[in-house]
């Protein structure tokens, strides 16, 4: 996208990007403060983190505030890849910052990012923002250059476990739209939640239909191949007992 087409489209009013950055920022709290989440920070518990808590994790929401509001109206000017890249960036530094160089929201910070700015892209142009429209939107705007560009943390642990197991990474997620997240993650928390009538248990349901399915790079670098095939069975088992909605009906 050429930069006199960016710089012609009308910046995104405050109004307009300030909603889609607080409804993250909702999200990433809703996440955090669930429970049970197994080996996940929660209210109760530090699950199989030592280096932090909840209290880490809400130093780093506070620092990343007006983040998701600033990438939204990027989408909607029509930002390149470089651009949002470069607000991820400082995002990131302000949350290592804020936690004392602990990660708290990386992945959140580049997964959550695209989709507020892809969302404040469709709103400038008047489209749909809900479901498949966002990834689809993050794979047309963007999908080329997330997977053509030299990611910032070579050797992170997520890089290091894609090149070791050749696992799937956030970027190739992302680059096809989050087909994990909207093939799977949305579709379970509206069923669960037409079934149950309560948020909470929509979304560990969803959280365990996630586990069972994903091959999560966390997992692998902590776990390694056995770990991550032991949370995949013991989630897919619970699932296979019927998982929140069977219990429920106990």
């Amino acid at each position: 996208m050429s930069l006199s087409l960016v710089q012609s489209r009308p910046i995104a009013p405050v109004w307009a990007a300030a909603p889609i950055g607080r409804a993250a920022v909702r999200a990433l709290y809703a996440e955090l403060a669930l429970h049970p989440k197994p080996g996940l920070v929660s209210p109760l518990d530090s699950g199989s983190h030592d280096d932090m808590d909840m209290t880490t994790f809400m130093r780093s929401l506070f620092a990343l505030r007006g983040y998701y509001r600033d990438i939204a109206a990027a989408g909607a000017r029509g930002a390149d890849f470089a651009t949002l890249q470069a607000l991820g960036i400082a995002a990131e530094r302000r949350m290592l910052a804020a936690t004392g160089g602990i990660n708290t929201h990386r992945g959140a910070v580049f997964g959550l990012g695209l989709l507020a700015a892809a969302a404040g892209w469709l709103h400038q142009t008047g489209k749909p923002r809900g479901g498949w429209a966002l990834g689809e939107a993050v794979t047309t705007l963007w999908g080329q250059d997330i997977l053509a560009t030299a990611p910032q943390a070579p050797d992170s642990h997520g890089a290091r476990v894609i090149r070791r197991y050749g696992a799937r990474g956030a970027r190739q997620e992302a680059a096809e739209g989050f087909p994990t997240l909207f093939a799977v993650a949305l579709p379970t928390l509206v069923r669960t939640l037409d079934l149950l009538g309560c948020a909470e248990r929509a979304m560990v349901q969803t959280l365990f239909v996630l586990m069972a399915a994903l091959d999560d790079t966390n997992l692998l670098h902590r776990g390694g191949p056995a770990g991550l095939t032991f949370v995949q069975v013991e989630a897919q088992g619970f699932l296979d007992r019927g998982g929140f909605p069977t219990r429920m009906a106990r």
